[in-house]
């Protein structure tokens, strides 16, 4: 299907007087994606609103919201009964509690197509490396041209979401970052970007670094409670700039959760598999060849490892992964 036939079908799916509500998980691509959506609507129906299902508090997610003036509020301060039609970006009903109560109306997203992906307008692409992307080729089959705001939106979150493109990424992501690149404003993108660390995260690292585990180029380490689960994902991209670290699995506690986050190079491992393979039978786990999560509610690990010892939950979550590595090979 060609954007000018997709744009169409989209657009189908309103009429003038639609309430819209966008609920979001919200990080950048889906924040960019969720502005992106507002805009390709604006002027063609009641209202839009985007919404956020999660707690925000990475401060570069914040600072984006600031700079580019998102006008998000959270969920739970928001009467859904007015809105008659729900589209999701970045995301399907069974990526978050909160987006399970809703039916949408559309669904665009780039992660894996879920059993509960349904709607009477789909787009998902697995294969591309950011949903901005998707996003970028709608306004242009739209003939809009993005404010400066909402393609230093679009511009921060494809970066975000390929890694600078380090991660999985198709031709179309570089044509969209390239498209996009002319429209953003490049010093407000540098100053979303180094807002990146939350002074209450240093301590993680220090203890990251003093408990590591290595084996065969892979660097694994618990780091028991964490204050967000964002810290594990920034301590598992921090230890793949050593040089001799090929892979990194980095795990904390969090709400309920054991929550493990999976980065390799994809040249011998795919993480996706990876985290499929070693928790998929305990709780939600997935990703791409480069980058994956898995999150297990604390119950089901009730009988399998004392969670208040970290050492021992460290040493569980290595076998967890070693072993089931072993059997596979």
């Amino acid at each position: 299907m060609t954007p000018t036939e997709r744009i169409k079908r989209f657009y189908e799916q309103f009429r003038s007087d639609d309430r819209v509500l966008i609920p979001i998980n919200a990080d950048p691509d889906a924040i960019a994606c969720a502005m992106a959506v507002k805009r390709l609507l604006w002027r063609k129906t009641a209202a839009v609103s985007i919404a956020n299902v999660n707690a925000i508090k990475r401060p570069d997610n914040l600072t984006m919201i600031r700079l580019i003036q998102v006008p998000l509020v959270p969920l739970k301060s928001v009467d859904t009964a007015g809105f008659n039609r729900i589209v999701m970006v970045d995301s399907q009903p069974d990526h978050h509690k909160a987006l399970m109560s809703f039916a949408p109306h559309v669904i665009i997203d780039h992660h894996p197509q879920g059993t509960s992906a349904r709607a009477p307008y789909l787009d998902i692409r697995p294969s591309y490396g950011a949903t901005a992307t998707i996003l970028i080729e709608y306004l242009r089959a739209a003939k809009i041209k993005p404010s400066a705001k909402l393609a230093t939106g679009l511009y921060y979150a494809i970066k975000t979401d390929t890694s600078n493109f380090e991660r999985q990424t198709l031709i179309e992501d570089l044509n969209a970052f390239q498209y996009i690149f002319k429209h953003a404003n490049i010093h407000m993108a540098r100053r979303i970007e180094q807002a990146e660390m939350r002074m209450d995260f240093l301590r993680f690292f220090k203890r990251a670094i003093e408990e590591r585990r290595v084996q065969k180029e892979y660097l694994y380490v618990h780091l028991g409670r964490v204050v967000h689960p964002d810290v594990c994902v920034q301590i598992a991209d921090f230890f793949m700039r050593v040089d001799s670290v090929r892979g990194s699995v980095v795990s904390g506690l969090h709400q309920g959760k054991l929550v493990v986050i999976f980065r390799n190079d994809g040249i011998r491992k795919n993480a996706g598999v990876q985290a499929k393979k070693s928790f998929g039978q305990l709780g939600s786990a997935g990703g791409h060849e480069c980058t994956a999560r898995a999150e297990i509610p604390l119950e089901v690990l009730a009988d399998q490892v004392d969670i208040k010892d970290r050492k021992k939950t460290a040493r569980w979550i290595f076998n967890q992964i070693t072993r089931r590595a072993d059997r596979s090979a």
